[in-house]
């Protein structure tokens, strides 16, 4: 029972996340949109002076994760739906960004509906090989937690320990907060489809065998562009 719940919450979120936009955008657009948004997201949350991504954690990092408004919603049960881009360093660069999806459920005394602007630093090589799969449980295979804020990373804080994540999350509405423990992260086959091929995979873009698409800029700008400032404060 209680997983038929989660199940039925879950189809609740993903309607109300992106259906009634698909009616009247294609797949390419929406994706397109959703570009756009990530880049606007990781620029207020970097550019926050008291709460943004440390420059260590920045500078870390093997890729970044955006998830522009993840849907958080409850009513005894709960669940979360939403869909995200991710760019990871090579050595020619950030890659062309893979697209995918997060959701999952939760059971317990809560109520109401918000969006949640998410950010993932994926902060090592195990964390950035789970992203190129198809499919991982964040928490079942890969550890995450959340991040430290300020402009720069507390000398004891242990957030270069073993933690393949590190979420930041910009919260809207009734909840305070957000875990990504139990959810699962997968590729985006209708967003992959409509920007590069069906044959196109996460671990062909992230790895850089694809070339970025003209719509990736607003997203990809912005990644370089606090790649550069990072190195600046760094250095100076």
């Amino acid at each position: 029972m209680k997983k038929l719940v989660i199940v039925i919450a879950l189809v609740c979120l993903s309607t109300l996340g992106w259906s009634a936009d698909k009616a009247d955008k294609s797949d390419k657009q929406q994706t397109a949109d959703r570009l756009e948004l990530a880049g606007q997201v990781l620029h207020e949350i970097m550019a926050a002076p008291d709460k943004g991504i440390p420059d260590e954690v920045f500078s870390g990092a093997k890729c970044v994760a955006v998830v522009p408004h993840l849907v958080k919603a409850g009513f005894i049960f709960g669940g979360k739906h939403g869909r995200g881009v991710a760019t990871c360093r090579t050595t020619e660069g950030w890659s062309a960004p893979a697209f995918f999806t997060v959701s999952g459920g939760s059971w317990g005394a809560q109520i109401g509906v918000e969006g949640v602007d998410l950010v993932m630093m994926i902060m090592n090589d195990k964390g950035m090989q789970h992203l190129m799969s198809n499919k991982f449980q964040v928490g079942g295979e890969a550890s995450a937690a959340a991040g430290p804020v300020g402009r720069h990373a507390s000398a004891g804080t242990d957030w270069k320990a073993e933690t393949e994540i590190l979420s930041y999350s910009r919260t809207k509405g009734l909840f305070a907060g957000i875990s990504l423990e139990g959810s699962w992260i997968k590729q985006d086959d209708d967003a992959t489809k409509a920007v590069y091929s069906p044959e196109v995979t996460n671990q062909t873009t992230l790895s850089g065998k694809v070339p970025p698409p003209s719509i990736a800029e607003p997203f990809l700008t912005v990644v370089r562009t606090y790649s550069v400032k990072v190195n600046a404060r760094k250095q100076s």
